[in-house]
């Protein structure tokens, strides 16, 4: 499912390690100051030129903290590197990345995509145009509970989720679709492998302008069906993932970084202490498994994996493609949740 971590790593190192991709970072906030130091440490593949942040204090600051450039503005950063990193609010995505892949730079762009549809229609359309790489940072698909199902085969024909967190002015600029539920958005359009058939949702806002709880229901062409649920004002922290299909049960805690897979299979052909049930369709035999978890930091491996794409000129992992999905059904959800809303 997964392209091996340790394998990638080892394949930049061993056959790149004279010719590092330089890098700048377009926000210093709190998870631009995350990527900043991921890619300190990332730096077979990466050389990091640099950031940029529009708030000079904080710009002063971190650059002292952390021992990098702050440079005086957006078009001077891009003009010094081959790949640029997007991790400001999200209503600034689409401009910054516009700007860079006009210029010809690859981009990683932090999840959402962007703030609209049709903003993301453009980038699609000019990432073709120029011919460069952008991988969208959908960072769960790199967690350590969703990498330790390996090749595992899933095929969901109902999928729960739950991503609740408590409230933090952070992520406010938009609905928490777009900031908690578009994670597992992504998951399940990646791992669906079929249209969307109708969305139903229904959201609160409590604090923000938009939604701070939300549910949808996401049904499939075919016949899998989606219950996700977010909320950013929940009294404890949440990040768990169950999907059911024909022979299995999988249930992911991305919080943990933990995973389950019980399987029915027809005979014990394991040789362990499998246990029997009987069914309407004869024994079957209940096989539980806990798969070891990778110890990867997942922020820098989907920034490594972008490196890795761009230099074997490979897909990346998460398509600009990927993030427009996600971003598109978000909207469906949001409608409909402003649909119910006014009704």
């Amino acid at each position: 499912m997964e392209t091996d971590w340790l394998a990638i790593s080892r394949a930049i190192n061993e056959q790149y390690r004279m010719n590092k991709l330089k890098i700048g970072v377009l926000g210093a906030g709190h998870l631009g100051k995350i990527h900043i130091r991921c890619l300190q440490q990332a730096n077979e593949s990466y050389d990091l030129v640099g950031f940029f942040d529009t708030h000079t204090e904080q710009a002063t600051k971190v650059s002292r903290e952390l021992n990098v450039r702050a440079f005086d503005s957006v078009e001077s950063l891009i003009e010094e590197v081959d790949v640029v990193d997007v991790v400001t609010p999200t209503i600034y995505h689409f401009e910054l990345a516009k700007a860079a892949i006009l210029r010809g730079r690859h981009v990683f762009i932090e999840k959402p995509l962007t703030h609209t549809v049709a903003e993301a229609e453009e980038l699609l359309v000019l990432t073709r145009e120029k011919g460069v790489k952008v991988q969208v940072g959908h960072v769960e698909r790199f967690n350590p509970a969703f990498l330790s199902l390996g090749n595992i085969s899933i095929e969901p024909m109902f999928v729960e989720a739950h991503r609740l967190a408590s409230f933090n002015p952070r992520g406010t600029d938009v609905s928490v679709v777009l900031d908690l539920m578009i994670h597992d958005i992504d998951l399940v359009l990646h791992l669906v492998k079929s249209e969307v058939k109708a969305v139903h949702a229904s959201g609160v806002a409590v604090i923000s302008a938009s939604p701070d709880i939300a549910n949808a229901r996401i049904e499939f062409e075919n016949g899998c069906v989606a219950n996700l649920t977010a909320s950013r004002m929940s009294l404890k922290q949440m990040r768990k993932v169950r999907f059911f299909q024909r022979d299995a049960y999988l249930s992911l805690d991305f919080l943990e970084k933990k995973a389950q897979i019980i399987r029915l299979r027809d005979e014990n052909t394991e040789g362990g202490d499998l246990m029997a049930m009987d069914t309407a369709r004869g024994k079957k035999w209940i096989d539980i498994k806990m798969p070891e978890p990778i110890a990867v930091n997942a922020i820098q491996m989907e920034l490594e994996t972008f490196a890795y794409s761009i230099l074997n000129n490979t897909e990346p992992k998460v398509t600009i493609e990927d993030g427009y999905r996600a971003l598109k059904v978000a909207h469906q959800i949001i409608e409909v949740i402003g649909d119910t809303t006014l009704s």
